[in-house]
């Protein structure tokens, strides 16, 4: 379980495809702290570490992961949000976030509002019903607050976000353009929601 706070930005060391694709990710995290086993959420996708030295740690990305998470998230030298996972009596900063990623979206504009960033983001039609205005959505792993959400013409649905100078600076949504797709976890309450809604409706 996580907030969607990210702690570190880790950088990709190497990417190399065995039974799965194992990473390497250098990180400032302490890793005297981090056991093998303990789960990590890396751009979204919560990962288990299977090895470690003492400024980097390795995870094996499976083929379910892969199909269902950003490509560019899983290069050599791609930058990559970190959060460990969240402890009985630590601060919930942001929302509930499973690290279980829902759909790869699509960043449709980025314009400047203020100091901040607006950011609009085109996610599968059948994704659209969990998203609300002011409700919360996870970015590459960063808790995020909904602006506004509405049905787009080409069959999905588009929604905004508002990157303010921190979370630019401190994650990996400063480098954000138009093309560039983003790993999205709906709220989870927003998931269960829809499952119960689908189910009563059989």
């Amino acid at each position: 379980m996580f907030t969607g706070i990210v702690t570190d930005v880790g950088t990709v060391r190497s990417a190399e495809q065995r039974g799965d694709l194992r990473l390497v990710i250098e990180t400032g995290y302490d890793m005297d702290s981090i056991d093998l086993g303990a789960s990590i959420a890396c751009s979204g996708a919560c990962l288990t570490v299977v090895d470690k030295s003492d400024d980097w740690f390795a995870v094996d990305v499976s083929g379910e992961t892969l199909s269902k998470t950003a490509a560019d998230r899983w290069r050599e030298g791609a930058r990559i949000n970190l959060e460990r996972s969240m402890r009985l009596g630590d601060e919930l900063g942001g929302h509930i976030v499973t690290g279980h990623v829902d759909a790869v979206g699509t960043v449709v504009g980025v314009c400047p509002e203020g100091d901040s960033k607006r950011v609009g983001v085109s996610v599968p039609r059948d994704l659209g019903p969990m998203i609300a205005a002011k409700g919360s959505v996870a970015l590459d792993g960063v808790s995020m607050t909904v602006n506004d959400v509405r049905e787009a013409e080409d069959g999905t649905t588009h929604f905004s976000v508002n990157v303010i100078p921190h979370t630019a600076e401190h994650t990996t949504l400063g480098e954000l353009a138009p093309g560039r797709q983003l790993n999205v976890e709906v709220d989870v309450l927003a998931r269960y929601i829809d499952r119960m809604l689908a189910a009563r409706a059989q």
